[in-house]
Formats: C-alpha cells, sequence, structure tokens
C-alpha cells in the first residue's frame, strides 16, 4: 500500500472561515537525547490552491536521504515557517508535554517577528490534545486533529521542516560528543545509543529524568 498523499481539504475549509491556517507538528517528542522542536507554518488562501508539493508527507513516510530536499520545497511553498525549540533541561523541568507547548510558543513567537499574527488564525495542531493553551497561548483558536501530519499537507510541511533541523543539530552534537552515534540514531532509544549510556553515562544533552535505560516507552 503506498503512503498516504496530504491534501489540503481541510485548510481550504478553514480558510473560508479563517486569514490564515497554522499548521504545527513535533519531532524529538520520544528521544532519550537532545531537544524537542516543533514546526510551524503558515497557509494563506492563494497557497491552499497551489500544488502540494512534490514528496511532501509527514517525516516519517519520507526517506531520510531525501528529507532535505523536501523540506527545502516545503519551506518555499508556504507562506512563512519556523521551529521551535525547548531543551533537554527544560523538559526535565517542567515535562515533555510542557516543553512541547513552550517550544509551539516559540515558533508563533517566531512567525509574529515575519508579520504573522496568530490571533488571526486558527492553528492545526497534530494530535488530540492542545499543549498550547496551557502554556500561555491564550487567545488563539486551536484545533487538533489526529494525524493531521499524514493527512493535511501543511502539518505535513510542518513536520519535515523540523524534523530536518532537528536531525541537523542532533549531528552537530555528534561531532561534539561521538560515543552516542546521534548522527544515526538522533538521539532516538536504538540499542547502539542505549549500550553507549550504559559505557559513558549520561551527557548533558541527556533527558535525565527520564528512564534512560529501560525498554522504548509509546511516546
Amino acid at each position: 500500500m503506498s503512503p498516504v498523499e496530504p491534501r489540503l481539504t481541510l485548510e481550504r475549509r478553514l480558510l473560508r472561515e479563517h486569514a490564515i491556517v497554522i499548521a504545527c507538528d513535533e519531532v524529538g517528542r520520544g528521544a532519550l537525547a537532545g531537544p524537542v522542536a516543533v514546526g510551524a507554518v503558515v497557509i494563506d488562501a492563494p497557497r491552499s490552491r497551489k500544488r502540494v508539493p512534490q514528496g511532501l508527507r509527514d517525516s516519517k513516510l519520507v526517506p531520510e536521504h531525501r528529507r532535505p530536499e523536501v523540506a527545502a520545497r516545503a519551506a518555499t511553498w508556504v507562506a512563512a515557517s519556523a521551529v521551535g525549540w525547548a531543551s533537554s533541561v527544560e523538559i526535565d523541568e517542567i515535562g515533555i508535554i510542557r516543553a512541547l507547548g513552550l517550544a509551539t510558543m516559540r515558533a508563533l513567537a517566531d512567525l509574529r517577528v515575519h508579520g504573522v499574527v496568530p490571533e488571526e488564525a486558527i492553528v492545526v495542531l497534530d494530535g488530540n490534545h492542545d499543549y498550547i493553551t496551557p502554556a500561555g497561548g491564550t487567545g488563539l483558536n486551536i484545533r487538533p486533529v489526529i494525524k493531521a501530519d499524514r493527512d493535511c499537507a501543511s502539518a505535513a510541511a510542518a513536520s519535515v521542516i523540523a524534523k530536518v533541523a532537528r536531525d541537523a543539530l542532533m549531528t552537530e552534537l555528534h561531532d561534539e560528543l561521538p560515543a552516542y552515534s546521534w548522527a544515526r540514531n538522533k538521539g532516538y532509544a536504538s540499542p547502539e545509543h542505549r549500550s553507549a549510556i550504559r559505557e559513558h553515562g549520561i551527557s548533558h544533552h541527556h533527558r535525565a529524568s527520564w528512564a534512560l535505560l529501560e525498554e522504548p516507552t509509546l511516546f
């Protein structure tokens, strides 16, 4: 079965009632090390009438070697894009859900710098939980949508843009601490990553509050 091709059906419907759609998706939620990142992209009526960029999918469905080119096409297609971050230290301090909200608020703040007014948008959030409002996103119209990153082209764009940005950062951190093989595992719970933690202990980029050597959780 071929992967589902994301469409603009929902975005076009929402744009009948809202000036813009801001779609958000996170990457790095289940990693053992490194920050969590949230991509945010803006779709307006003119963009909603354009063809979806070739190869655009949820980042998990795009082969790693093709993600940079797909992300570049997505960034050119949308009206604006940003990536917000929350560090491993922040994740330890406030928990992953609040950290996701914090990263999203930072992405929205970046969009504001580029003239986007989030209060004029409907914010499509991949998943079934609004973690933006508890992080201070008052006055925003939030619409959680299950499988948005699979079905909605805007959320797929946010996903792949954030994924490429976070992968690049983890590759840089690999150069700093090569023992953990982050260039390959990007901070996720691969056998080699867990083995390195057993051998070397944790670094300042690890999420120290997590049970790092237990079996993977369902994040």
